[in-house]
């Protein structure tokens, strides 16, 4: 039987290490049984998919002698992590001198997403997007292109060439940006149609409806998005909602019929399962409870909403309504300030702690696995270890940088080793990525 330390381009039929994944959310079913830890576990390999994970010395034995083992031991082996809302025209956008949201976009995210025109510019932000992301343990990505169709091609067509799961759509706005962002409802609705037919289902593609959020888009766009979502109900929807105080004043200016920000999206048919509305701060009860009863998602930007002082989100109140609002985490690349995903939580868990409420490590790692994974209702394809799951996997290393190597000395229990990991970790603390069980990723130090 062959091991072999570091994965090398090539076929992968088992990968071993310690195994963690869950089964459930550790706030709701308890740790016990939400989470499944094995000190020394092995995800047996087929097709891309789990075909058994379990204890390695028993399961080695069914694998046949020539089978490659890529053998991570000591390290954590978890589901990828899934980012649920970030912006592909932002790389460059990323650490620009803050301003509040909307002077924000016009100073600088408008600026530059001009510049999506030209198709060079979407494929190079889309290479540098992916390695980026694939680098810090993300392998699935709900993403945000321009308002040109062919930021969208460029993005997907690098997705498929490394078979990386992709949700994403073209920005639909006709309104409140510069002229050369501009599509009309018209334009908007046929331009989303035309990378719909020829993207959606493509590999591990999935296309998002996306218009960018009630103050970029008239009435007569939000009609045209509503269409969209009513052809193609299995399709994914993605826009922001409450994520700052001027932003909800405008768009109350905007729509005055509208009871609140939700409702206009509400009655264009854009609140359902599958939505996805990122930061959703400063939201009413009565707007908690329309996303929870139509089962649509809300989408936590911690490091964005820090960086641009738009609030802070009260995980407590989404977990209060009936039924629960499904939560997830995300970078929110640009006015997110981190790619990495364990950054993401480190400051989630702080916004937390500003409102009174405490996240575990337990509770942290489930939403960026199986957490993200059913906010994006894909669980039954990613973000755990069960049999017949797509095998994307991260390797992280608790002791990656010399601050983390001696802290971990100290630490006893799984739990301190999350916990360490999440506030400690960032891009460094990955040692391998995986994609369908191919190795994608692989540091230096691994």
């Amino acid at each position: 039987m062959v091991s072999t330390k570091s994965p090398a381009p090539g076929r992968v039929d088992a990968i071993r290490g310690r195994l963690l994944w869950f089964e459930a959310d550790p706030y709701l079913a308890g740790e016990g049984e939400a989470v499944r830890y094995v000190e020394d576990g092995l995800l047996v390999l087929k097709d891309g998919r789990i075909a058994a994970v379990g204890e390695a010395g028993a399961l080695a034995t069914t694998l046949p002698a020539n089978a490659v083992i890529a053998d991570h031991r000591p390290h954590l082996v978890m589901p990828g992590f899934i980012d649920p809302h970030l912006h592909m025209p932002q790389t460059q956008v990323i650490a620009s001198y803050g301003a509040h949201l909307l002077e924000w976009l016009e100073k600088y995210t408008f600026v530059e997403e001009q510049k999506y025109a030209d198709p060079a510019i979407s494929a190079a932000a889309s290479t540098f997007l992916l390695n980026e992301l694939l680098r810090s343990g993300t392998t699935t990505g709900a993403v945000y292109g321009s308002v040109h169709p062919g930021s969208i091609e460029a993005l997907f067509a690098e997705a498929l060439s490394r078979n990386m799961r992709i949700i994403a759509g073209k920005v639909m706005m006709d309104r409140a940006a510069p002229a050369a962002l501009l599509d009309t409802p018209e334009t908007g609705y046929e331009e989303s149609k035309a990378l719909i037919e020829r993207w959606h289902g493509r590999g591990r593609l999935s296309y998002a409806i996306t218009p960018r959020f009630a103050v970029t888009s008239s009435e007569a766009q939000l009609q045209a998005a509503g269409a969209l979502a009513a052809e193609y109900p299995q399709m994914h929807i993605q826009t922001h909602l409450s994520e700052n105080t001027l932003e909800i004043e405008t768009v109350a200016r905007d729509f005055p019929w509208s009871e609140d920000y939700t409702a206009v999206y509400e009655r264009y048919g854009l609140v359902r399962p599958k939505a996805l509305f990122g930061h959703c701060i400063h939201l009413s009860e009565r707007e908690r409870k329309a996303l929870s009863q139509a089962g649509a998602s809300a989408i936590s930007c911690p490091t964005s909403n820090l960086f641009l002082g738009s609030g802070l989100f009260d995980l407590a109140a989404m977990r209060a309504a009936e039924p629960a609002v499904k939560v997830g985490v995300a970078t929110d690349i640009g006015g997110g300030t981190s790619y990495s995903m364990l950054q993401t939580v480190s400051e989630f868990y702080k916004v937390l702690a500003l409102k009174g409420q405490r996240l575990t490590p337990f509770e942290a790692f489930h939403m960026l696995t199986l957490g993200n994974a059913e906010a994006l209702c894909l669980d039954d394809r990613i973000g755990t270890f069960r049999p017949g799951m797509e095998a994307d996997c991260v390797v992280l290393d608790s002791a990656a940088t010399p601050a983390m190597h001696w802290r971990i000395k100290t630490v006893e229990t799984l739990f301190e080793e999350l916990f360490v990991l999440m506030m400690l970790g960032d891009d460094r603390a990955v040692a391998a990525t995986y994609l369908m069980g191919a190795p994608a990723y692989r540091s230096d130090n691994a």
